[in-house]
């Protein structure tokens, strides 16, 4: 097959996972007869002092007309300003809404090997397995936004077609799974939550073999921490999914191997690791890798078919997380390129074992 993927290395670490993940593409291509053409863009805060807006019109033709879109991660310190007028973060939010990916998947397993470097006891990890849907182009980060003297307002809107469709993918995805879905609202205090559970209930009926759990959000946060192993997918809307996700990526014991991708109605998608940019360690080459290159393994899933390929590219660093040198988020000293290279070599001896 041929593909058409547009990279946005972005800020800070950024350019350096990116790369990794990249890397990890161009030999998955080439062992498996598959041509995959990469084109690099500017986002963020490089994109802000490069042509004075996070969002080029050239980095969006360039995702809108490509198969693809790899990120690595916006922002630092340089433009960390909340009341400047241009920031990174509006590069990210308006990249979203232009691809209209409303759907956030972040999967979560907890590697035995990292499950010493969780906050949680590690019994209590036992058997996790989650897959977040996050609803990602409503809600408060896109409502409407005043401010007059001592009075701010943000407000937080949702439509039934927004709800409908984000439960329909949250639906889908866990009927190729335990068929167990947990909606997470605030629903004795919010309008906008009331409109969430009453169509969530409605569309989730329509599928046979799924069950539905409500959740309140302040709960969800405590039983995220005490009994994670007894949820499967879990659905909710922007705000709320943006916090829980990163609650959640600490039982991994790094946010640098968590993954996500952000899907819309086609097969375009944008892929990008969960971790920010961390400017304190840009430049060091001692970044963790592997929540890029896992969200390239969601890329070659989800926008371009190759369901083999990604388990291989998941099975590959499963292997490097069993046993290979680490990189510092995880106890080791391995850098950034010799990491990809340790997934590489893996991808290697698969296929040579598969022959």
């Amino acid at each position: 097959m041929r593909a058409d993927i547009t990279v946005l290395p972005g800020d800070g670490i950024g350019p350096e996972v990116t790369a990794a993940a990249v890397a990890i593409l161009r030999e998955v291509g080439r062992r498996n007869g598959h041509v995959f053409e990469f084109s690099e863009h500017l986002i963020g805060g490089i994109a802000i002092d490069t042509c004075g807006e996070p969002l080029p019109q050239t980095t969006i033709d360039a995702c809108v007309n490509s198969d693809a879109v790899l990120l690595g991660a916006v922002g630092g310190p340089k433009w960390s300003n909340p009341q400047a007028r241009v920031r990174p973060e509006q590069g990210l939010l308006g990249l979203r809404a232009r691809l209209g990916v409303f759907a956030n998947l972040r999967p979560l397993r907890v590697h035995p090997r990292l499950a010493g470097l969780s906050p949680l006891k590690a019994e209590n990890l036992v058997g996790v397995d989650l897959l977040f849907v996050r609803e990602l182009t409503g809600g408060a980060y896109f409502g409407k936004k005043s401010r007059e003297a001592d009075v701010a307002i943000d407000e937080c809107r949702y439509s039934v077609a927004e709800v409908e469709r984000v439960v329909r993918r949250a639906c889908e995805l866990a009927r190729g799974r335990k068929g167990r879905l947990t909606s997470v609202d605030k629903a004795n205090v919010l309008e906008t939550s009331r409109l969430w559970r009453e169509t969530t209930e409605r569309v989730v009926a329509e599928y046979e073999g799924v069950s539905l759990e409500h959740q309140l959000v302040d709960s969800m946060a405590m039983l995220l921490l005490t009994r994670p192993s007894a949820y499967d997918v879990i659905v909710t809307e922007n705000l709320f999914g943006d916090i829980l996700t990163d609650e959640a990526a600490a039982l991994a014991g790094s946010l640098g191997v968590s993954p996500s991708a952000s899907l819309g109605a086609g097969r375009l998608g944008l892929y990008e690791p969960i971790h920010g940019s961390a400017p304190d360690i840009a430049g060091k080459g001692i970044a963790n890798p592997i929540g890029a290159i896992l969200s390239a393994a969601l890329l070659l899933r989800h926008s371009l078919g190759l369901e083999d390929e990604a388990h291989a590219v998941e099975v590959a660093v499963d292997a490097v997380l069993d046993s290979a040198e680490l990189t510092r988020d995880l106890g080791g000293k391995a850098s950034t390129t010799e990491v990809a290279e340790s997934v590489l070599a893996q991808l290697t001896r698969k296929q040579q074992a598969a022959a």
